[in-house]
C-alpha cells in the first residue's frame, strides 16, 4: 500500500469505530423508546452469536488449514452439532436463564448449586484466567494486520497499536455495556453493533475468497490442481486431536463467557433458537467455504516463509487489490473488537457480581446505608473491571508480542473454559450433583489445565522451569506436565484435555456422592433439572419465607436499583395488594420477587445473601419443602422400582433354573419309568407266550400240567391287568380326577380287613405282622375301597422291598387332635435320603432299582387318592440307618365321632 492508502486505512478504521458507536447509540435510543422490533429479531440474535468467530478464526483458520489441512473444520463442526441439536441442550439452558434471571455462566453454576458465592468467585477467576490471554491474541491480530497493511516488518510488533485499540474498546464497552446495573437487561445497542460486525467480517471473507478463486485462477479446477502434495493427507484427520478439537469447540460455544452472554443472557425469545439452529451453522459454513482455496493460493503464490495466518490479508496486497485489503482489514478488526467488547461485558458482570458484591456486602454491615450506594458501586466496579481486564490483556500481549506462544492461545483458552462443562451438564441433568462436587471438580480441572497446558505453553518463560517440564517435579518422570503417568507422545492439547476433564468429572461425581445435597441445593436442582415441568414460568414462585419489614426491603431495593426503580417496583406490589398509598405488606411474594429482581443486578448468590441479611434467617417454605419431598420421593420411587425389577428378574431367573432342573429330573424319571414298565410288561408276556406255546404244540401233556400252565397264564394276565389299571390310575391322578365314593367308615376296620387279606403275601420269606395301639371307634369320610387300595400298596411295598430273612410289619393307629393317623412300619432297608423327595413323583421308579419289584406307580397313585379324600400320605423320618420305612396315613375325623370319643371314658382321645 502507498502511504496515502495507509492513511486512508487508518481513517477508515476510525470511521468504522465511529459507525459502531453510532449503531450502538441508535440501538439504545430506539430500545428506550420501545421501538426495537428489529433489535429483537431472530436475525440480529443469530448474527450476535457469530462473536464466536474472532480474529483467531478470521485469520488463523487459513493458517491452520495451511499447516494441518482439514483440522480447521473442527472449530466449526463442534458449534454446528450443538446448534443442530438445540432442542436437547440449548433450549433448556435458555429457559433456565430466563426463569432464574441468570446473568452469566458463573451465575448459572453458583445458582444451580445452592446459590454459592464461592462457586461464583471460582468460575469468575477461571474465566478471567482463560480470557485474558485470548484478549491479548485479538490485540496481536489487530496490531499484526495493521503492520501488514502498512508494510511494516512483523519481527517487531508495535504494541502501541494494541494499546489504543484496547483503550477504544474499553471506552465503547463502558459507554454502551454498563448503562444499567441490571445485567440481565438486554444490551440492545451492543448487540446491534455486534450484528453489524458479523456482516462485515462475513462479507470480507466471501470477498477475498471470491477474488482468489475467480480472480487469481482461471477456474476452481485449476486452483485445486495446484494443491501441494500430501496437503490433505494428514494422519491427524479423524484422529484423537480431531475428536478433541470438536469436543472443545462444542464446549466453547456455550462455556465461553461471551458466548453464554449472547446465547443465554441476550436471548429475547426461545423461538429464536429455532432460527439460529440452521442460520448460525449456515453462517459458519459461509465463513469457512473459501478457507481451503485461500490457503492453497497462499502456499502456491506467496513467497516462502510468508505467515500463513496473514494469507487473507497478504494475498490482496500482493495482487494490489487495495480496496479488498482494506475490507479484509476491517473484517479482521471487527472480529477482534466484537470479541473484546462482549467478553469485557460478560467478565465485568461476573467480577462485580461474584467478587465485588460479596466483599461489599460484608463491608457494608459497618457502613451507613444510602439510596443507590450499591448501584453506584456495581456500576463503578463493572467499569473498573472492564478497564482492568483489557489492561491485563494488553500487558499479556506486551510481554508476549514477540513470542509464538499466542499462536495456540485460542485452543488453550478453549480447554480452560471447557472445565465449566461437567458442572453445567451435571447441574442441568443430574439431581444429585451438589456444591461440594462442583467445587472439587472445578478446582481439580482448573489446576490440571494450568499444570498440563496453560503454564507449559509459555515455553522458556514458564514459571515451572525447563527442568520440571523435562523431568517432572523432584525428578518424578510420572508427573511430567505433558506426560502424566507415562502418557508420553500424546499431542499436548489432547493430553491436557483428557486429564483435566477426567479429573473434573471424577471429582464432581465423588464430591456429589460424598454427602446429601442440602435443602436449597435440592430446591435449585429440582428447578434446573425439571425446568420444563412447571412450564415457562417455572421458578417464579417465591422461594423463601422470611420475617422482614417493608421499610428494610425498600431500603435494600433503593441501594441496588436506585430510588426511582425501587419506588416503581414497590408501588406495583402495593397496587397488586390493593394498597393505594404506602409500602406493600412484606409478603412471601414480595420477598421472593425482590430477590429475583436483585439477582438480575448482582447475581443470584449475592441477591440471596443481601435479602437474607435484611430479612433475617431464611426458612424454606412449606411449598418448597413439598417440592423437595416430591422430587426426593420420585427419585426414591424410581430407585425402588429398579430394585424391585432387579429382584424380580433375579427371582425369575432362579425359578427358571429350578424349573429347568425339575424338567431334567422329570425327563430322567420318565426314562426310568418307561424302562421299568417295559420290564414289567415283558416279564408276564414272556411267561404267557411260553406256556401258551407249550399248550399249543405239546400233545403229551396230562390234565394236571395243563391246569398248572393255564393257572400261570391266568395269574400273569391278572398281573398285566393290574399294571394297566395302575397306568390308568396314573392318568387320572395327573388330571386330578380320581373317582371316589365318600362315606362314613371306620378306617381301622378297613385296615384290619386289609391285614387279613394280605396274610398270603408271604413268598420266599415269612411275614410277621405286629398290631399295636389302635384308634378304636374312629369315624372318617372316605372311600373304603380306595383306602384299602392305599393300605394294600403300603403293605405290599413293605414286603417287596424288604431284604431281611423275616419281614416284620408294625401297624398302629391313633386319634391325634381330631385327625386319624395310621402308621405302617417295616424292618427293611428304608428309603435312601436322595430318594425321599421323589418316591411320590410320577415317573418315579421304585427306589431299590431291583428287577421285578414293580413299576413304581403305587405311591404316586396312593398319595393322589389320599389327597382326593382330603387326607395325606407321608414318609416319616427313620429312627436311624436301616430302620426301615415308616409311612403315615392321615384323615380328618368327623366332628360327631370326636365328641363321642371324648364323652366315653377309657377310649384314647
Amino acid at each position: 500500500m502507498t502511504p496515502q492508502a495507509v492513511e486512508f486505512a487508518l481513517v477508515a478504521a476510525l470511521a468504522y469505530v465511529a459507525l459502531l458507536f453510532g449503531v450502538a447509540y441508535l440501538g439504545d435510543q430506539r430500545a428506550r423508546r420501545g421501538s426495537f422490533a428489529w433489535l429483537r429479531s431472530s436475525l440480529v440474535y443469530t448474527l450476535s452469536i457469530s462473536v464466536y468467530c474472532t480474529s483467531w478464526t478470521f485469520y488463523g483458520a487459513v493458517g491452520s488449514a495451511a499447516r494441518g489441512g482439514l483440522e480447521f473444520a473442527t472449530i466449526y463442526l463442534g458449534p454446528t452439532l450443538v446448534f443442530v441439536g438445540w432442542w436437547l441442550f440449548l433450549r433448556k439452558l435458555v429457559r433456565i436463564g430466563r426463569t432464574q434471571r441468570i446473568t452469566s455462566i458463573a451465575d448459572l453454576i453458583s445458582s444451580r448449586f445452592g446459590k454459592s458465592e464461592a462457586l461464583g468467585a471460582l468460575v469468575t477467576i477461571i474465566a478471567v484466567a482463560a480470557a485474558t490471554p485470548y484478549i491479548a491474541l485479538q490485540l496481536k491480530a489487530v496490531t499484526t494486520s495493521y503492520q501488514v497493511i502498512a508494510g511494516l516488518p512483523l519481527d517487531n510488533l508495535d504494541v502501541r497499536v494494541g494499546f489504543w485499540v484496547a483503550v477504544g474498546m474499553a471506552a465503547f464497552t463502558i459507554l454502551f455495556g454498563t448503562r444499567n446495573v441490571d445485567a440481565n437487561e438486554r444490551h440492545h445497542g451492543v448487540v446491534a453493533a455486534i450484528a453489524l460486525e458479523a456482516l462485515v467480517k462475513l462479507v470480507a471473507l466471501l470477498a477475498v475468497g471470491g477474488f482468489v478463486v475467480f480472480g487469481l485462477w482461471d477456474n476452481p479446477a485449476a486452483l485445486f490442481a495446484a494443491v501441494p502434495p500430501d496437503f490433505l493427507a494428514s494422519d491427524e484427520v479423524f484422529g484423537p486431536r480431531w475428536i478433541t478439537l470438536i469436543v472443545l469447540s462444542a464446549a466453547a460455544i456455550v462455556c465461553l463467557p461471551r458466548q453464554f452472554q449472547v446465547i443465554v443472557v441476550e436471548n429475547e425469545n426461545e423461538r429464536h433458537l429455532a432460527t439460529a439452529s440452521w442460520l448460525f451453522p449456515t453462517y459458519l459454513l459461509l465463513s469457512c467455504v473459501f478457507i481451503l482455496p485461500v490457503a492453497i493460493s497462499g502456499m502456491t503464490l506467496m513467497p516462502e516463509g510468508a505467515d500463513p495466518d496473514m494469507f487473507v490479508l497478504t494475498i490482496p496486497l500482493a495482487a494490489e487489490a487495495d480496496w479488498l485489503a482494506l475490507l479484509v482489514f476491517l473484517g479482521g478488526f471487527s472480529s477482534a473488537t466484537s470479541m473484546i467488547i462482549v467478553s469485557s461485558i460478560a467478565l465485568s458482570t461476573m467480577v462485580s457480581n461474584h467478587i465485588v458484591a460479596p466483599l461489599a456486602l460484608r463491608l457494608s454491615r459497618r457502613r451507613t446505608r444510602t439510596s443507590g450506594d450499591v448501584r453506584r458501586l456495581l456500576l463503578t466496579s463493572r467499569r473498573a473491571a472492564i478497564g482492568t481486564i483489557l489492561l491485563f490483556g494488553f500487558l499479556y500481549f506486551q510481554g508476549s508480542a514477540q513470542s509464538d506462544a499466542l499462536a495456540a492461545i485460542g485452543l488453550i483458552a478453549f480447554v480452560g473454559v471447557a472445565q465449566f462443562l461437567p458442572s453445567v451438564i451435571g447441574g442441568l441433568y443430574w439431581p444429585l450433583a451438589n456444591k461440594r462436587g462442583a467445587l472439587w471438580g472445578l478446582c481439580g480441572g482448573f489446576l490440571t489445565w494450568m499444570y498440563t497446558l496453560a503454564v507449559p505453553s509459555l515455553g522458556e518463560a514458564s514459571p515451572l522451569g525447563a527442568a520440571v517440564l523435562r523431568d517432572g517435579p523432584w525428578g518424578l518422570t510420572a508427573l511430567r506436565p505433558q506426560a502424566l503417568l507415562g502418557l508420553d507422545g500424546w499431542d499436548p492439547l489432547v493430553h491436557a484435555t483428557f486429564w483435566s476433564l477426567l479429573v473434573n468429572v471424577l471429582l464432581l461425581v465423588l464430591g456429589s456422592l460424598s454427602r446429601e445435597p442440602k435443602p436449597l441445593e435440592w430446591l435449585q436442582a429440582t428447578r434446573f433439572v425439571d425446568v420444563f415441568r412447571g412450564g415457562a414460568d417455572a421458578g417464579e414462585r417465591p422461594q423463601f419465607q422470611r420475617p422482614a419489614t417493608s421499610e428494610d426491603l425498600f431500603i435494600l431495593a433503593q441501594r441496588i436499583l436506585g430510588a426511582e426503580p425501587a419506588r416503581d417496583l414497590f408501588d406495583a406490589f402495593a397496587r397488586r395488594q390493593g394498597i393505594a398509598k404506602g409500602l406493600p405488606r412484606p409478603t412471601e411474594d414480595l420477598v421472593g420477587d425482590l430477590e429475583r429482581r436483585l439477582a438480575g443486578s448482582v447475581g443470584a448468590a449475592s441477591a440471596r445473601a443481601m435479602v437474607s441479611q435484611i430479612a433475617g434467617r431464611e426458612v424454606i417454605s412449606i411449598d418448597e419443602l413439598v417440592s423437595i419431598a416430591d422430587e426426593t420421593a420420585r427419585i426414591m420411587r424410581t430407585s425402588q422400582a429398579l430394585e424391585r425389577k432387579s429382584a424380580e428378574l433375579e427371582v425369575t431367573a432362579r425359578r427358571l433354573r429350578e424349573a429347568n432342573d425339575q424338567l431334567r429330573e422329570l425327563d430322567r424319571q420318565k426314562d426310568d419309568f418307561l424302562s421299568q414298565v417295559s420290564h414289567e410288561v415283558r416279564t408276564p408276556m414272556t411267561a404267557i407266550r411260553s406256556f401258551a406255546e407249550i399248550l399249543r404244540y405239546t400233545e403229551t401233556l396230562d390234565s394236571d400240567q395243563a391246569r398248572r400252565f393255564v393257572a400261570i397264564i391266568h395269574d400273569e394276565c391278572i398281573r398285566l391287568t393290574r399294571l394297566l389299571d395302575d397306568i390308568l390310575d396314573l392318568r387320572v391322578v395327573e388330571q386330578g380326577e380320581i373317582p371316589v365314593s365318600m362315606d362314613t367308615i371306620d378306617p381301622d376296620a378297613v385296615l384290619d380287613r386289609t391285614l387279613d387279606a394280605c396274610e398270603g403275601l408271604s413268598g420266599e420269606v415269612p411275614v410277621r405282622t405286629v398290631r399295636r395301639a389302635r384308634a378304636t371307634g374312629a369315624r372318617v369320610r372316605a372311600d373304603p375301597d380306595r383306602l384299602r387300595q392305599v393300605f394294600i400298596n403300603l403293605l405290599s411295598n413293605a414286603v417287596r422291598h424288604n431284604d431281611k430273612a423275616v419281614v416284620t410289619i408294625t401297624v398302629d393307629s391313633r386319634d391325634r387332635d381330631g385327625v386319624y393317623e395310621a402308621t405302617i412300619t417295616d424292618n427293611g432297608p428304608g428309603v435312601p435320603d436322595d430318594a425321599r423327595e421323589r418316591i411320590f413323583s410320577l415317573f418315579s421308579a421304585s427306589w431299590t432299582r431291583a428287577a421285578g419289584k414293580g413299576a413304581g406307580l403305587g405311591l404316586a397313585i396312593s398319595r393322589g387318592i389320599m389327597h382326593r379324600m382330603g387326607g395325606e400320605l407321608t414318609l416319616e423320618p427313620a429312627d436311624g440307618d436301616g430302620d426301615g420305612a415308616r409311612f403315615r396315613v392321615t384323615l380328618p375325623m368327623e366332628v360327631s365321632a370326636r365328641q363321642t370319643r371324648a364323652e366315653m371314658p377309657g377310649l384314647p382321645v
